[in-house]
């Protein structure tokens, strides 16, 4: 299997960290102390196959944050284990931080906001695994996010991450078909012994109602007959259950309309579509354009026009690399976007 990498190594120095911030803009915003004319070599290589990638990172120290910002333009929720191969990792993330020592696996979502500290020069690995590809273990996965995984069965993880990127590379594709549910069955039988310790019943089953729930609001974004009963029919719970599972989103109203203004948010922000303002309120199920735009102006704090007029103009272009990258491949994102 071939990797697609991007690399900065070719580049003159001086625009070798605006390239890496590009690379992965549309996902992290990337920092670093280091001044511009300094350099700043770097490359990350990606396997892609049908439901996960995983990632090699090799960088100079810098810092990384999923910003609320960078959630609306490109809300890809994958799950995501870090191994640090040799340094530690400071991870900030729904009010908790992390020391993670290098070796130890770390789990966050992509669908959090989240703030990596500086670490020194550093190779890690990532295993990125879509939502939609591994349901059977979501709640297990959405148990453990933003924790070190810091027990045997973690390092035992951290060992199988380590293991696919050795091997990653000399699978043929039939053997890669078969990777998916292999992960899967690692990923639990590894998760599940501390998952238990941590959360108790109550909350598994919680966890498990909203993943119900979100996928049936993703299938019924466009759909006006999206309410309290198709949920509960297509995520099979009672109407006290979902009132009770979305009391802390602000009710069932409340959450629809901010995942409907998310998908709109994304609309905008995508330069190729050309729908009109009145349209995509249209198709998300806004009565009208001017309850829509007042509805996204109070959730994002400016109006879609300018959302969009900022997308439009506020794009750098791509530095290119020497490295091979698929030609469909412009970017970190574009790992992540299944077949």
């Amino acid at each position: 299997m071939i990797a697609e990498t991007f690399s900065t190594h070719s580049l003159p120095a001086s625009q070798q960290l605006e390239a890496w911030r590009n690379w992965y803009g549309a996902i992290f915003e990337a920092t670093s102390d280091a001044s511009q004319d300094e350099g700043f070599v770097a490359a990350n290589s990606n396997w892609k196959l049908n439901g996960f990638t995983l990632s090699r990172v090799s960088s100079p120290p810098n810092f990384i944050d999923r910003t609320r910002y960078l959630l609306r333009r490109n809300h890809v929720d994958h799950w995501a284990f870090t191994v640090s191969k040799r340094t530690t990792s400071d991870v900030e993330v729904r009010d908790r931080a992390l020391e993670v020592p290098p070796g130890v696996p770390f789990l966050l979502s992509l669908g959090e906001e989240m703030h990596i500290g500086r670490r020194q020069e550093d190779e890690r690995i990532q295993l990125l695994l879509a939502r939609d590809s591994f349901q059977s273990i979501a709640p297990l996965l959405d148990g453990a996010r933003g924790m070190a995984l810091n027990t045997s069965q973690g390092v035992l993880l951290a060992d199988y991450i380590l293991l696919l990127e050795r091997n990653l590379p000399s699978l043929t594709p039939e053997e890669g078909s078969r990777l998916p549910s292999a992960i899967q069955a690692m990923v639990g039988a590894c998760l599940a012994p501390s998952v238990d310790r941590l959360v108790a019943a109550g909350r598994q089953i919680e966890l498990t109602l909203m993943e119900r729930v979100r996928r049936a609001v993703s299938r019924n974004l466009r759909s006006p007959l999206l309410g309290p009963d198709r949920l509960c029919r297509e995520a099979a719970t009672s109407r006290s259950q979902l009132y009770r599972l979305l009391e802390g989103e602000g009710g069932v109203a409340r959450y629809i309309q901010r995942r409907r203004l998310s998908e709109s948010f994304a609309i905008l922000c995508d330069i190729t579509n050309n729908f009109s303002i009145a349209a995509i309120a249209e198709t998300l199920c806004f009565p009208d354009a001017s309850g829509f735009s007042r509805a996204f102006r109070r959730e994002f704090g400016m109006s879609p026009s300018e959302v969009r007029t900022t997308s439009l103009t506020g794009l750098t272009p791509l530095a290119t690399s020497k490295e091979p990258i698929n030609p469909g491949t412009h970017s970190f994102a574009d790992c992540l976007r299944p077949f």
